[in-house]
């Protein structure tokens, strides 16, 4: 176990939880290998809480089958960085602007 972001009791790995990655749903970003995959594990077959309290995150064919596990907080602050655009610059390519949406559209980035 590691200790949390908060420094508060340890934060439990994906065995620590008692998960098996081979039985969640995954949700993936794209088809090909290196695809980032997203798992929401819930219910009384993990345990005592709810979707979202912890999330999973992986890549796609990774040989070593790592998984990363996030608590509630974390992933919510993880998502505000990716809505602010924290991320942006880590493709390594410039960010293109988002251009505001008319009436019924939605936005879209700049051509």
């Amino acid at each position: 176990m590691t200790r949390s972001a908060a420094g508060g009791q340890a934060k439990p790995s994906i065995a620590g939880l008692g998960i098996d990655p081979a039985d969640l749903d995954w949700e993936r970003s794209g088809d090909g290998d290196g695809s980032i995959e997203v798992a929401f594990p819930a219910g009384p077959r993990w345990g005592r809480w709810a979707r979202g309290d912890w999330v999973l995150l992986r890549v796609a064919a990774d040989p070593a089958g790592r998984v990363l596990v996030f608590d509630r907080n974390e992933w919510e602050c993880f998502l505000d960085g990716v809505r602010n655009g924290e991320f942006d610059d880590a493709s390594g390519e410039p960010a293109k602007p988002v251009v505001p949406a008319g009436p019924g559209e939605t936005k879209k980035p700049a051509e």
